[in-house]
């Protein structure tokens, strides 16, 4: 089957998986993908729960927004500690560890009696969110196709957007009870299913398994959605890739193999997409919605609703994504999202310089979300579970996985002083600034990946970076 690891050459065309295979692929996928979920969930829960809990704990400002960022401080840990663990342990037990301590973090979260207790339970489900952040598009790119491995990948960030979406629709639910322990419970059902379909419903990545001598393993997941012959091309095949790639790189792996200097234009392309996602001012507007609606002029009482139907932007431009990117390609969705968003952020800065009516400014942010969901939101967790060699590629999506929730962190912290110091219009054109850098990289440095094995993405992404390509890159 073509494209269980990335590191093969093209050696099964597409018509030899028959449809009952793509469709357990496809299953496996969204088993995977809970984990995307749960990230989507925890993250946006808090916002409808602190309304409830500052009240119930007496929380001074200061204690409120170490609730909401101990979560991201917790997921930077969790996504650079998750790659040697899915390296050392496996990609389908790493899965069921993190379940795990979702299910753990809820339960102390839910249950806390005061500020201490929940600030530990934010902790576990930050460290929870962080490893599942980066283990997700790994294991996701090693069990897909090459033709529908765009759609699988971006499957992760269809899954981070429903679960914002679930999270504000549960916070509406309970809003008129005030009870927040029944926001936080609720995300115990997800994890219950992720710990489940670790333990029963998917088969562990045969690229690790490949790596770990395992062929009888590899064979009978690989058949499983082929047959016995194909099993046993790529297979072999598999096998004699990765002798070649230990031969000429000394069997590096995990932390290691990122510093040699072939990897290192990967995880350059890795780290600085994950900044410019962030950078580019995406959670401003996710976070400060109805604060940056108040100035508009709007009414930002029902602040809720507003993060409800931006939300059901931000989803339903990730389903079009997840239709476009096997079709568009990467590149040309992360250029046409990138310049739209520098646009966007642009005229949504003049409004506000200028004084415009609010209805234009609600269109711009509206727009500029939509822009980011289609592209740059979800074409990211694509990237970064393609661009990497096999022994790098855990320990890249979580190098990369961290820099993004280190800049989310950064980015959270210091809009509000930022935009207070020089004014918000003025605060949305620096965004726009580093939306039209992260342009100009794109279309300088990051190869398209669309259908393409990894010695073809390899060798283009060398020579973007103006290094002479192997004269054989194991496919």
């Amino acid at each position: 089957m073509q494209g269980f690891s990335r590191v093969q050459v093209a050696e099964c065309p597409m018509d030899e998986v028959p449809p009952e295979g793509l469709r357990k692929i496809w299953r496996w996928a969204v088993l995977i993908a809970v984990g995307g979920f749960l990230f989507g969930f925890d993250t946006g829960v808090i916002s409808g729960a602190l309304l409830f809990i500052r009240a119930d704990f007496a929380l001074n400002s200061f204690e409120q927004g170490s609730v909401v960022s101990i979560l991201v401080l917790g997921a930077m840990a969790g996504a650079l500690l998750s790659g040697r663990m899915a390296d050392r342990i496996g990609r389908r037990r790493a899965l069921g560890l993190e379940g795990f301590v979702f299910l753990v973090g809820t339960a102390v979260a839910a249950l806390a009696g005061g500020y201490g207790m929940l600030l530990g339970g934010r902790l576990l489900l930050g460290l929870a969110v962080g490893a599942a952040s980066a283990t997700v598009p790994v294991y996701l790119s090693e069990i897909s196709p090459a033709k529908i491995r765009g759609s699988v990948l971006t499957l992760n960030q269809l899954l981070i957007t429903i679960g914002i979406l679930v999270a504000y629709m549960i916070n509406v639910a309970f809003a008129g009870s005030g009870d927040w322990r029944a926001m936080i419970a609720v995300g115990a059902v997800p994890a219950l299913v992720m710990v489940a379909g670790a333990l029963w419903g998917i088969p562990e990545s045969p690229a690790w398994q490949l790596a770990r001598g395992d062929r009888d393993g590899a064979h009978r997941t690989i058949a499983s959605v082929t047959n016995d012959a194909t099993a046993d091309m790529l297979v072999e095949r598999r096998v004699e890739a990765r002798r070649k790639e230990a031969a000429k790189d000394g069997g590096q792996a995990g932390w290691h193999a990122l510093l040699r200097p072939r990897v290192r234009p990967a995880l350059i392309v890795g780290v600085t997409l994950a900044a410019v996602q962030q950078f580019g001012g995406i959670n401003t507007i996710i976070y400060y919605a109805p604060t940056i609606i108040e100035e508009t002029g709007l009414n930002a009482a029902n602040s809720i609703y507003y993060s409800i139907a931006i939300g059901v932007i931000n989803l339903v431009m990730t389903v079009a994504a997840v239709w476009l990117i096997d079709r568009a390609g990467r590149r040309g969705l992360l250029l046409f999202s990138l310049a739209a968003m520098t646009v966007t952020m642009v005229l949504l800065g003049l409004a506000f310089v200028a004084g415009w009516a609010s209805v234009p400014s609600l269109i711009f942010m509206v727009l500029y979300i939509a822009a980011f969901a289609v592209g740059l939101g979800p074409v990211f967790w694509a990237i970064i579970g393609e661009i990497f060699p096999g022994p790098a590629r855990a320990s890249g999506s979580s190098a990369s996985t961290a820099v993004n929730w280190g800049s989310n962190f950064v980015v959270s912290l210091v809009f509000l002083p930022i935009a207070n110091a020089i004014g918000q219009g003025e605060t949305f054109w620096i965004f726009a600034a580093i939306s039209l850098a992260g342009l100009a990289f794109v279309s300088r440095f990051v190869p398209e990946t669309k259908g393409r094995e990894f010695g073809e993405v390899d060798a283009d992404l060398l020579r973007r970076f103006g290094r002479r390509p192997p004269e054989s890159t194991p496919g």
